[in-house]
């Protein structure tokens, strides 16, 4: 861990002359943004694969009424059609996996009253009046919602909320726009009502984690929000389904 808060540090250091007290904060989205440039090319691989899972559900149908009394045959010839496709099951699933370490990293840095041994210097700094390693908890406590602290949480409210708003806008209009079958894909229906909504739960999450970790999560959110709209701008239900996951 110690690695990783010289590397904040390191950054903050770059940002300083430009963000002065709030160079810190500047270096964790900073640092957000390298994450999902290294994983973008696995977000690539994830919409293509998307894509072929979606193109392929006919055919996924068409097994499971010939195979459907007969997990083994079944998962083996899911398997089959998968490696001919050249569709890896997993590969939607990886960006968000590898994105998982760093997350927690930051969110142990800025829990931590010490790094090495030595006090960690890092819970000193902060975005305006909020302290980066307070939660929203403690922002009511000193000034309530509209204090000092209180309103940078109430900033990122307001962008999570554009942000999961702009997902259920989307993800509704794509399924509206592109019905399947609900026995193509098993349990798409229940998923379909569902999905529009996941985004909202990342509100409790800045809630809760220090405001070192809800800066990453609303960076990697919004960041997610964009790369869908390029990456699945041509293929509305894998969007959608993107969007779940």
């Amino acid at each position: 861990m110690s690695v990783f808060a010289t590397l904040v540090e390191q950054l903050a250091d770059l940002l300083q002359p430009l963000f002065h007290a709030s160079a810190t904060a500047a270096a964790i989205i900073v640092f957000t943004a390298l994450v999902r440039l290294a994983v973008h090319p696995l977000s690539r691989a994830a919409a293509r694969g998307q894509k072929a899972r979606v193109r392929l559900a006919p055919q996924i149908a068409e097994l499971r009424k010939k195979h459907g009394k007969d997990q083994e045959r079944m998962q083996k010839a899911l398997l089959e059609l998968h490696a001919k496709e050249k569709v890896s099951p997993l590969a939607g699933c990886l960006p968000s996996l590898l994105q998982l370490p760093a997350f927690f990293l930051m969110y142990h840095l800025f829990s931590n009253s010490e790094i090495g041994g030595e006090p960690n210097s890092l819970l000193g700094h902060t975005l305006f009046a909020a302290p980066l390693g307070d939660n929203w908890t403690d922002a009511l406590a000193h000034g309530g919602v509209f204090g000092g602290a209180g309103a940078v949480y109430v900033v990122l409210f307001v962008i999570v909320t554009a942000v999961a708003t702009f997902n259920y806008v989307r993800t509704k209009r794509q399924l509206a726009a592109s019905p399947q079958p609900e026995q193509a894909i098993p349990g798409m229906g229940a998923m379909t009502k569902i999905m529009p909504l996941l985004s909202f739960a990342t509100l409790i999450t800045v809630a809760v984690v220090p405001l070192a970790a809800a800066l990453y999560v609303v960076t990697t959110t919004t960041w997610s929000a964009v790369e869908r709209v390029f990456l699945y701008r041509d293929m509305p239900v894998a969007g959608a389904l993107a969007t779940a996951a």
